[in-house]
């Protein structure tokens, strides 16, 4: 099974600096966004990313050991920037979300997700569907039935995480079940800056209209501007060759 990667970053129309970083690596997919209001939120991210990035070659023979290996390096990122932020107090409060993915034997792909950088999963002929859930106050109350969805979305606490690289010295990171991939399949990796923006169906009509994949990045780009730009944006996206 081939795959074809493209990532595509943008700092909006509002913020002055990007604090996203992102990889795109033949075997491994990263996006992580430093969190707003945080001292040093690019570092954090940066940080988070180069942790994930030395897996990238690595051939995983099935889901489980690609999860184990995604856990472990989003748990080095963490004591690395907790360890950057105790030496250096102008970074102390740093943070940053991490949603990556990992290929595993020949048609699987595994992911692992810390705050509320989003993956999204398309098939054709089945739409498109969010496979990772937010780690986030207004995603937890909606979990519980208390915000429907559409509410959610105009939240005024709609960013707050509950969870964070860099906080927390007993991270915890979520394991979304292993997807099996068919020619044709698409998982895009993206931050909030993307999806605070536009809502799913203009995901799904992006991803759906098959531009190549460097032109598909850049339509979200441009999709997530023209309502507004409010943060910084970065996508990623693995497309399964048909």
């Amino acid at each position: 099974m081939r795959t074809s990667t493209f990532a595509a970053t943008d700092t909006g129309l509002v913020r002055t600096g990007n604090e996203d970083s992102s990889f795109r690596g033949s075997t491994v997919l990263a996006v992580a966004d430093g969190l707003g209001g945080h001292q040093a939120g690019e570092v954090a991210s940066a940080i988070a990313i180069a942790a994930i990035a030395k897996l990238d070659g690595l051939r995983f023979a099935t889901p489980e050991a690609a999860r184990d290996a995604l856990v472990a390096a989003v748990l080095e990122g963490n004591r690395a920037v907790l360890d950057k932020a105790t030496r250096e107090p102008d970074s102390w409060g740093m943070g940053t979300t991490m949603t990556a993915a990992a290929l595993a034997g020949d048609r699987w792909v595994q992911l692992a997700q810390v705050g509320d950088s989003r993956a999204y999963f398309m098939r054709q002929g089945e739409g498109l569907r969010q496979v990772t859930a937010d780690q986030t106050i207004v995603g937890e109350l909606v979990r519980q039935g208390r915000l429907t969805p559409e509410e959610a979305a105009h939240h005024p606490q709609r960013s707050v995480v509950t969870r964070a690289v860099g906080l927390d010295p007993n991270l915890q990171v979520d394991t979304p079940p292993a997807l099996e991939l068919v020619p044709g399949d698409q998982l895009l990796l993206c931050s909030d800056g993307l999806t605070d923006a536009i809502d799913d169906a203009r995901l799904a009509e992006i991803l759906g209209a098959r531009l190549g994949g460097q032109a598909t990045c850049q339509a979200l780009i441009d999709a997530a501007n023209a309502a507004g730009g409010p943060d910084n944006i970065t996508v990623v996206l693995l497309r399964v060759d048909a």
